[in-house]
């Protein structure tokens, strides 16, 4: 069983909103942390775990990032990270992948199935081993306690409850320690 981990450096996190219903709002998580065990390069069957650190969210404006820290939505005091275990990860055709698994934000947990298209295996110059993979998919926010509506003197929405996911995660391959005979 070979062991990967999420190389930060070369992986994202973001998210798209609605806002208004009329323009889309994206932002990101900065620090996570993951990893994969897969017994063959085509990873199919791997366990996946994912953490990301909330606290970490930029939407590119302090002032929301600050309201979406609060406990009116994520919660960051309370609840520091957003975790994923995968229960399966299987090959639909060609490169495209269905990855399912438990979500947990705000100490909710749902199964989710998100998209993944596996971008291939590579050697970077330094020759570490690299696999990568594009990540899609949409929760409702509702569903994991970020319920805070706020609604326009117009009566519309301000905020989506769909929120779409994308990822973009390069793997490196851990080289298992050898011993001295």
């Amino acid at each position: 069983m070979a062991k990967w981990l999420i190389d930060p450096a070369h992986s994202e996190v973001q998210f798209k909103v609605k806002h208004l219903v009329i323009s889309t709002v994206t932002g990101s998580f900065n620090k996570f942390e993951g990893s994969a065990e897969a017994a063959s390069d085509d990873f199919v069957g791997a366990n996946i775990n994912f953490s990301l650190d909330v606290d970490s969210i930029d939407t590119n404006q302090s002032h929301r990032d600050g309201h979406l820290k609060s406990p009116e939505f994520f919660d960051v005091a309370a609840f520091p990270h957003i975790t994923f275990t995968s229960t399966s990860f299987t090959k639909k055709s060609g490169s495209d992948y269905s990855l399912k698994g438990n979500l947990t934000v705000k100490g909710v947990t749902k199964e989710v199935e998100l998209a993944v298209e596996f971008g291939g295996i590579a050697a970077d110059p330094y020759g570490n081993v690299k696999a990568g993979f594009d990540i899609t998919g949409v929760v409702n926010r509702k569903d994991f306690g970020l319920t805070a509506t706020m609604i326009t003197e117009a009566g519309s929405i301000v905020i989506s409850d769909e929120v779409k996911l994308i990822l973009s995660v390069q793997l490196a391959k851990q080289v298992a320690a050898t011993t001295a005979a």
